[in-house]
């Protein structure tokens, strides 16, 4: 679990988080939307351990990441994944020395320990005959696969991931949010995304943490995001027309 305490994060005179508080659950996904300009990277960029906050506490599971030393960090982000939004994958690297890399910078495991562990994730992400292509060899939906495979090789604790489906048409981001999902589920990770998917909101948000203006302006789930009176979730949510027709369903049925 991650938990967030009144946190605040500045760069000179722009005060980009205020004050935010809230929890990240084990084996749930757990999606922080909002709009350009919310603070949604820099929430995200503290959580990973990036950014240090002015002002406020951030714990992983009781360890409040302030009071760690040096190595007691370093040993944290080897328990953190992450899936950048563009991917990020090296170039010059094959698919699997890409999953591999995070096992090199920070275990001791022998190559065929780590060849093995590579075999694993590419085929739990359904790669596992692409060991020996290249990232331009891969489709934007295969790049992203392999971006969660790199990012889970290291059984992390704590998987972020910032906008995983850019780029992608509607039924291949469908495929990663329910890989993510599943994977969340599978190994009990706590997961937090970045997203301005609202497919993937109706989808996968098991918790939905809304920010406006540096803000934690509502906080819920798919589900009670339908009901919902709070005129900034609802102006941001309304700019999807899927999410309209969903809405519309659900207030129907439910009336």
């Amino acid at each position: 679990m991650i938990e967030v305490n009144n946190v605040h994060k500045s760069f000179g005179d722009a005060h980009i988080l205020k004050g935010i508080s809230t929890t990240f659950e084990n084996g749930k996904t757990s999606l922080v939307i909002g709009q350009s300009g919310s603070g949604k990277t820099v929430f995200l960029k503290c959580l990973l351990g990036l950014f240090t906050p002015e002002e406020g506490v951030i714990s992983y599971d009781g360890k409040i990441y302030s009071e760690l030393t040096g190595a007691e960090k370093r040993n944290l982000r080897a328990e953190m994944g992450m899936v950048f939004q563009g991917s990020a994958l090296f170039d010059s690297m094959t698919i699997a020395e890409n999953v591999m890399f995070p096992l090199k910078m920070f275990t001791k495991q022998s190559k065929s320990e780590m060849e093995d562990r590579v075999n694993f994730v590419l085929k739990r992400v359904n790669l596992e005959n692409a060991h020996h292509k290249m990232p331009s060899e891969a489709s934007g939906g295969m790049q992203k696969r392999v971006a969660i495979a790199r990012a889970i090789v290291n059984n992390p604790k704590y998987l972020f991931c910032d906008e995983p489906n850019s780029g992608l048409d509607p039924k291949t981001a469908m495929v990663i949010d329910n890989l993510i999902q599943e994977i969340t589920d599978e190994y009990n990770i706590t997961t937090v995304i970045n997203s301005h998917d609202m497919n993937s909101v109706m989808e996968i948000g098991e918790k939905i943490v809304f920010l406006k203006d540096g803000h934690k302006a509502w906080e819920g789930s798919n589900e009670t995001i339908f009901k919902t009176d709070n005129d900034a979730v609802t102006n941001f949510v309304y700019s999807s027309d899927l999410f309209k027709k969903v809405r519309k369903m659900y207030i129907e049925e439910n009336q």
